[in-house]
């Protein structure tokens, strides 16, 4: 039986769709450990009596390891294999797991989570890859992906909705162990149903650019995600963006001059890859940033409790995988570029509702911003991730992958980095300025410096008219910066349509790939093994 016969038997389609499911599963997983943890921070504060350092590390230290090594680890995975590679990082994900629910010590948590983000590493790239070798047809690779960026944005959006669940009902440790059964299930059903694949290249891995790659993109995600604590133009901050810069500035230089390259630069000047990864890192800004910022505002605003507040962001996933499945008609019909483009037009369009928020608005307002936007994320995630993985031969999937993982990545610690700050900036600096005009104590505005979820508590202990003034004067302070990030981000995404409408057309053929599809390298290749073709 030759390796393509089984393409045309009819369990051929149910065997494939079973293997992009298991690979789906683990993506959830790895999406949901990336914000299960968000509204556990003051049951973790209680339990391990942690300082807010070392909160900000377990909950930072996963996105920070992923976002600076994906980019190294995908392009390994094509040479190592993308199935060991899932397996591998879902063992890993699942070990740091059981260190993390039994440890008794913060750092301890902090490194189960650092662990953590090191087997996502790994799992991330390889799910895509995944795909892009179960379903070379064209019109299968796009409904695959569509499902692979509804669920990987699922999961990560309803890690609020499951984490405050856990915690009312158990406590912070539930958010580890919670991912020891399904990690079993999916290591066993990858070794059943998922294919090995890799490409086997004449040159050699080049260590060298993986080291400075992961050298640069940690450094620069952790003066990211440290400059809002530290100060931006703090002594740390700036060190830390101008070791980036350097060893980025490295890492460019020897993919120039490399004789196998680890990233070939030419890649990027490729704008359904380049356009299309920009577009996706602008989008999770804004996204990622939001969810932070509305996690804060139901809580602290509205006066929901972790779980009823998480339960309220449901209508962000569902308008996101609304938006994916959208995505696969749209982009048949019109090309990539329409997709991309008006999702996000529509996620301007949601920035836009939530800039009208104000101290009397209520959730549905809330709502409304999460199900519009969701939509626009959703066409933009999967259209912009099936232009980059349509846009790179198959023996550069792996790398393609983590091309699309770590702009993501390194996007999303932006936005919330960014909009988080100014959040806080600019609500300190209104509320501090009504706590004067109201003479309130000072442990009331000691709170409103320190943390805007404990300045209701405070209010609490105050008789009934100061009470109400502080309260409402909080809300209005709130709801103001709100007002401040969304414009921002709302015109980041306008700009970036903008952009996308100019640059972003259909997708050549592959790069690096032959007229007729196929993947080709420069200069001559073995011939694939017979993992390397669609075998099942």
């Amino acid at each position: 039986m030759t390796a393509t016969a089984p393409v045309r038997t009819p369990a051929v389609p149910v065997r494939r769709a079973g293997a992009a499911a298991v690979v789906c599963l683990g993506l959830f997983m790895l999406g949901l450990d990336l914000t299960v943890l968000n509204v556990a921070v003051p049951d973790l504060q209680g339990g391990l009596n942690t300082s807010t350092a070392q909160v900000q590390w377990i909950v930072d230290g996963y996105a920070l390891v992923l976002g600076g090594t994906v980019l190294a680890v995908g392009a390994f995975t094509d040479a190592w294999g993308r199935r060991r590679s899932f397996v591998c990082g879902v063992a890993v994900c699942a070990g740091a797991s059981l260190g993390g629910a039994v440890a008794a010590q913060p750092w301890q948590v902090i490194a189960a989570r650092c662990t953590m983000g090191a087997g996502a590493a790994l799992l991330m790239p390889a799910t895509l890859a995944v795909i892009h070798h179960l379903f070379p047809e064209a019109r299968l690779r796009s409904r695959a992906i569509a499902a692979w960026a509804a669920v990987g944005g699922m999961g990560g959006l309803c890690g609020p909705v499951i984490g405050g669940w856990l915690v009312e009902h158990f406590s912070w440790r539930a958010a580890f162990w919670i991912n020891l059964p399904p990690a079993a299930v999916i290591i066993v059903l990858a070794l059943l149903l998922v294919p090995e694949s890799h490409a086997r290249r004449r040159a050699g891995f080049d260590v060298p650019g993986a080291l400075l790659s992961a050298a640069g993109l940690l450094v620069l995600v952790w003066s990211i995600t440290e400059s809002p604590h530290r100060g931006w133009t703090s002594p740390a901050a700036l060190t830390g963006f101008a070791a980036a810069a350097l060893l980025l500035a490295a890492f460019v230089r020897r993919q120039l001059h490399a004789p196998a390259p680890m990233l070939p630069l030419s890649l990027l000047r490729v704008p359904a890859i380049g356009v299309a990864a920009a577009a996706l890192a602008l989008m999770s800004f804004a996204m990622f940033g939001a969810l932070f910022v509305l996690t804060l505002y139901l809580q602290g605003v509205l006066g929901f409790s972790p779980w009823q507040a998480g339960v309220r962001t449901l209508p962000l996933p569902a308008g996101l995988a609304l938006g994916a499945v959208c995505a696969v008609p749209v982009r048949a019909r019109l090309g990539g570029r329409v997709p991309v483009v008006g999702g996000l037009a529509l996620v301007s369009a949601g920035f836009a509702i939530l800039a009208t928020t104000t101290p009397d608005s209520d959730y549905p307002h809330c709502a409304a911003f999460q199900l519009v936007a969701g939509v626009g994320a959703g066409l933009v995630a999967a259209a912009a991730t099936e232009s980059v993985m349509g846009s790179v031969a198959t023996e550069r999937a792996g790398l393609g992958s983590a091309i699309n993982d770590a702009t993501r990545q390194v996007g999303s610690a932006l936005g919330v980095a960014v909009q988080g700050s100014l959040l806080a900036a600019v609500f300190t600096s209104r509320l501090s300025a009504s706590l004067t005009d109201l003479h309130a104590p000072a442990p009331v505005a000691a709170a409103a410096r320190h943390s805007m979820l404990s300045v209701p508590a405070q209010a609490m202990r105050l008789p009934g008219p100061l009470r109400s003034g502080v309260l409402s004067a909080a809300r209005r302070a709130f709801t103001d910066a709100m007002t401040l990030t969304a414009i921002v981000a709302g015109v980041v995404t306008l700009l970036t349509a903008a952009a996308a409408a100019r640059w972003l057309g259909r997708p050549d053929r592959p790069h690096g790939a032959s007229p007729d599809g196929r993947a080709r390298l420069r200069g001559p290749q073995p011939a694939p093994r017979e993992e390397e073709r669609p075998a099942l």
